[in-house]
Order: structure tokens, then C-alpha cells, then sequence
């Protein structure tokens, strides 16, 4: 992917075999996996890292956007347990969430800069599991989302999402991973976050409120502000809307009401200080812990 002179030796990793994968959850429906971001994101792919061995992806916003993706939510490609949420070292994959899913498959979710859900748990699809990160004890890295399907066995394989099969080496796609596996409606909505935040404001984490829109989080590098906005898919007529911001020591800010379009913008300061933020449309919310603290 991007700046690959960089990164000599990413992710290289063994593809370790998982055992104990019984014959009846073998035999179970496939899922239908879908991008490991929020509804309506999207997302740029590449496997072509000179240390990939076969069809690991490389995920980020952009082609081109430095380290700017660093605390992206990352989501639950489908519904499935937890079996591995932690920090390795050998592997270089850093911070790392596996998932098994009804048909024994796994899925991988690599150099996370933070981990969401523990080992064990119950995950379903497009909930938050990580942020993108550039976590690794052995590699220099410039921030992306490793990502990989694998079989029952181990095996990495072609990824698919959406049922169809990711467009190796290089491909960009829009999330429809809205908790449901279905895809988003047609956003109609001609307001971006960017817009609504104002200019020198860019995407740093972003929350699917299902089928009804999302909520972001940007931020200033200029004026070391942040800004949260609610965007709505549906626009038509008006819906409850909520969109907040919260310095750690200082009190919320929230823009509440009936909107078409959006809630906020809502803007605070925050350079290299915790933030918790979020919104609501109707009955579907996000509410972040205290993050993004660098």
C-alpha cells in the first residue's frame, strides 16, 4: 500500500492453525462478511505490501493519508466470538482481534491502536472491536488496518464482502456494514461532516447509527479543536437528533433537536487531551469512551 518503501517487512506473518473447530459449526451457513468499518465508509485495499503472502489487506481512508486514519473505529466484519484480543510481539501484528463465526471461519483485525472487546465475547456484526493503529513490537509502520479471512484451518483466503470477492491486488469500497448485512440506503443527505465542521477539519473516528446514519469525530490540527456532527441518511422530514462532545475535565457540549440533516457542529479544544463523544437518531446512539488522547 502507501509509503510500501517504508515498510519493509509488514505484516509479516505466520498463518497460525486453530484448533478445536468442530464439524457442525464447519458445516453452518457462511456468513456474509462486510468491510470492517462503519456504515457508508470508505476505504481503500491493497495486498500488495512486499511481505504479504497472500490475500491480507491493507486497509486506510485514503491512498495517500499518512498516519491520519489512527484511532478509526474498526468493526466486526459479521457476528461471531472473540477468540484472541491482545498484544503480540513475535508476529509484529501488535494489538490484535480474532473472531470465529458460525461457520468456523475467522477473520483478523491487525495493528490496532486499541482493542475494544475481550476474549470470549460475543461480537455482532458492525460493532466497534478496535481502532486503526500502527501497533507492532517489529516493524516501523505508518497506521493501517491489517486485515485477513482466514479457514477453520487457518488458511488465508480471497476476502469477500458483500458476497462478492475483494478486487486483489487494489480496490476501493463503500461499507455496508450497518449491524445488519444489509446495505445502507441511499444517503440523499448533501451535507458532509467536512462541510459541517468547517474547513481544516478532518475525520479521525466515526460511529454507524444503523440504518439511520452515523457520527463523526474531526479534528483541527490548525486550532487543536475537535467537532462532532450527527449525520442522517433519510432525509426526509425531520427526526430526533443529538450530537455531543465532552472534554475529560470539562463539561459536555451537546446540540440536541429535530433536524433534517444534522446535529452540530459541536467544537471543543483538545490538544492531547481525552475526549468522549457521540450522538443519537431516534432510538439508535454511540457513545465512545474517553479516547483519542494524543
Amino acid at each position: 500500500m502507501r509509503i510500501k518503501t517504508l515498510m519493509a517487512g509488514l505484516c509479516g506473518v505466520a498463518v497460525l492453525p486453530l484448533a478445536g473447530t468442530s464439524t457442525a459449526s464447519a458445516a453452518a451457513a457462511a456468513p456474509t462478511f462486510q468491510l470492517p468499518f462503519s456504515c457508508g465508509e470508505t476505504a481503500v485495499g491493497s495486498s500488495q505490501s512486499s511481505a504479504h503472502t497472500g490475500y491480507e489487506i491493507d486497509f486506510n481512508r485514503s491512498k495517500n493519508d499518512g498516519n491520519s486514519d489512527i484511532g478509526r473505529t474498526v468493526v466486526a466484519a459479521a457476528d461471531g466470538t472473540v477468540i484472541m484480543s491482545e498484544y503480540r510481539t513475535a508476529d509484529g501484528l501488535g494489538n490484535v482481534v480474532k473472531i470465529r463465526h458460525s461457520d468456523g471461519t475467522v477473520t483478523l483485525y491487525g495493528h490496532l491502536n486499541a482493542r475494544s472487546v475481550a476474549k470470549n465475547a460475543t461480537v455482532r456484526q458492525g460493532q466497534k472491536i478496535g481502532t486503526v493503529g500502527k501497533s507492532s513490537a517489529k516493524y516501523k509502520l505508518v497506521a493501517h488496518l491489517h486485515y485477513e479471512q482466514r479457514t477453520s484451518s487457518g488458511t488465508i483466503v480471497r476476502a469477500r464482502f458483500n458476497g462478492a470477492t475483494f478486487g486483489y491486488p487494489n480496490q476501493t469500497l463503500t461499507s455496508k456494514n450497518c449491524g445488519t448485512g444489509t446495505p445502507p440506503p441511499s444517503s440523499g443527505n448533501p451535507y458532509s461532516a467536512e462541510q459541517v465542521c468547517g474547513a481544516g477539519y478532518k475525520p479521525v473516528d466515526s460511529a454507524s447509527l444503523g440504518s439511520q446514519g452515523k457520527v463523526v469525530l474531526l479534528y483541527s490540527a490548525a486550532t487543536g479543536q475537535n467537532c462532532v456532527t450527527t449525520l442522517r441518511r433519510g432525509t426526509s422530514g425531520k427526526a430526533a437528533m443529538r450530537a455531543y462532545l465532552e472534554v475529560k475535565g470539562k463539561a459536555r457540549k451537546t446540540d440536541a433537536g429535530s433536524f433534517q440533516y444534522y446535529a452540530g457542529p459541536v467544537r471543543a479544544a483538545a490538544p492531547r487531551v481525552c475526549v468522549k463523544w457521540g450522538g443519537a437518531i431516534g432510538s439508535a446512539s454511540y457513545d465512545s469512551p474517553f479516547e483519542h488522547c494524543d
